[in-house]
């Protein structure tokens, strides 16, 4: 057990956040010296472009946050381990406390933190925070993990969930502060190039934004979330996916706000709700068949003849929203614009993707992984294998979206499709010329360039499915 008086440190993660903080809250009750740290390990180092720079801008907004309440975050870049080692020396920290993450990487980095420190003494507590249910706190009536998200939904409805945890009024800050590296620095958005800029002002960064944007989503949105969610030319959804990812907002403060919305009659919230539990379900099963982030949910899709090929004209025509499919080119052009992706647009790329294109995956998986500002391990994962057929879901493989019937439902007025695709416009919104600011100069695209046919048409790419889905060898 720590010494009396001996500071904490604090390890930020996917956490930033000052608000409904269980581990920052239990570092301040105990009276003693914070010193909030963040640590970039390799971990951290291997985030796609976009994940990366917007972990970038969330760092510095949260240490602006910690100097407003007395405290300071401190920088450190190497092994986890030996950062905190280090620190320790350096502070006479005599306890460290974070948040818990649940993907196998860091579940494995921190089992081994945790291990060492309280081999030398060192008190080691990781705390809640990131999910509303640890994911082995549900389970089925055999004590086995759901596989289905309607069963997993109905466990978990009618828990309690506790009220969030207010802000520290002060944090108490150590008597000398450790040396701190740059974070201009690290240049965590080096690989952005100058999609950084047309990015930027699409982003909502920071705890005060998250909470802004939960109370408008409440007050103004979430009664009619339930049909406006489906609608991607309409602000519908609460876009507080990138705020989530990082943790600037609870699950636990959207859930309260939620269930007050539903028990004043917005019906709306309820759809809400099992959107939050969708993002549960997504980590349970990530925490219970790790195997999910990287292989077949389901084995048997092992022997499914998706092509691999990163470089084949379809892949490429879909990685650079060129395929003549006005959804799918529309949502991947939101995506580099904005860093984000209307949930409908993802069903419908992802779906074109594996299916009419015939294409992996994890080609998918892995582009979103470079281009998300909002990027999470555990439900880009299943929102890819759902669609593609080889996850969790109770409808069969021979789900097929169409892109363009989805449009005439969700679109009919192409005014999504409008804002997104610039060619052949006489007048193009700035929004559709903005995704030409933001791509590689060396993908050669203007916007005065004609639209292309599409590359396979939603007919034959829907046959080639189907053929492929009753011919395979499972």
């Amino acid at each position: 057990m720590a010494r009396d008086g001996a500071p904490i440190l604090l390890w930020y993660r996917r956490d930033l956040r000052l608000g409904d903080h269980p581990a920052l809250w239990a570092a301040v009750a105990s009276g003693r010296p914070v010193v909030p740290v963040f640590i970039h390990d390799d971990l951290f180092g291997s985030l796609g472009a976009a994940p990366k720079w917007r972990l970038g801008l969330g760092l510095g907004h949260l240490g602006e946050s910690l100097r407003a309440a007395g405290s300071r975050l401190i920088l450190r870049r190497g092994d986890a381990l030996e950062a905190l080692r280090r620190l320790i020396a350096e502070t006479g920290a005599g306890a460290v406390y974070w948040s818990r993450a649940y993907d196998p990487a860091s579940v494995a980095r921190d089992t081994r933190v945790k291990a060492a420190l309280k081999e030398a003494g060192v008190e080691a507590r990781s705390f809640e925070g990131h999910l509303l249910f640890e994911p082995w706190s549900v389970e089925t009536k055999t004590g086995g993990l759901y596989k289905v998200y309607t069963p997993f939904w109905n466990a978990v409805r009618g828990r309690d969930v506790a009220a969030p945890l207010p802000r520290p009024g002060t944090i108490p800050a150590p008597g000398a502060w450790p040396e701190g590296e740059d974070l201009k620095a690290w240049a965590m958005g080096a690989a952005m190039r100058r999609g950084a800029e047309v990015v930027r002002p699409h982003v909502r960064l920071g705890e005060d934004a998250a909470l802004d944007r939960l109370g408008f989503f409440i007050d103004r949105i979430v009664a009619d979330y339930d049909r406006s969610r489906d609608l991607p030319a309409v602000d519908g959804t609460s876009n507080l996916s990138e705020n989530l990812a990082l943790g600037e907002i609870s699950p636990r403060q959207a859930w309260v706000a939620g269930r007050r919305a539903l028990e004043e009659g917005k019906q709306g919230a309820e759809t809400f709700l099992k959107e939050l539990v969708w993002r549960e379900f997504a980590y349970h099963l990530m925490w219970h068949t790790p195997r999910i982030l990287e292989a077949n949910w389901k084995p048997e899709w092992d022997a499914f003849p998706w092509s691999t090929d990163r470089l084949s004209p379809e892949a490429i025509a879909w990685t650079r929203a060129r395929t003549g499919i006005r959804f799918v080119d529309a949502a991947l052009r939101e995506m580099y614009v904005t860093g984000r992706m209307h949930n409908r647009g993802r069903m419908i790329v992802a779906s074109y993707l594996t299916k009419h294109l015939m294409c992996h995956w994890r080609i998918g998986l892995d582009w979103f992984a470079e281009c998300l500002i909002d990027w999470d391990p555990a439900s880009n994962a299943m929102g890819w294998q759902w669609s593609a057929g080889s996850g969790p879901d109770a409808t069969p493989y021979f789900r097929v979206f169409n892109p363009v019937t989805q449009l005439d439902k969700f679109d009919p007025a192409r005014v999504y499709v409008n804002r997104w695709i610039a060619e052949d416009r006489r007048n193009p919104d700035p929004l559709a010329l903005s995704y030409f600011e933001a791509i590689p100069a060396a993908w050669g695209m203007r916007p005065d360039q004609p639209y292309p046919a599409p590359i396979v048409g939603p007919e034959e790419g829907r046959k080639r499915a189907l053929a492929a889905y009753e011919t395979r060898k499972f």
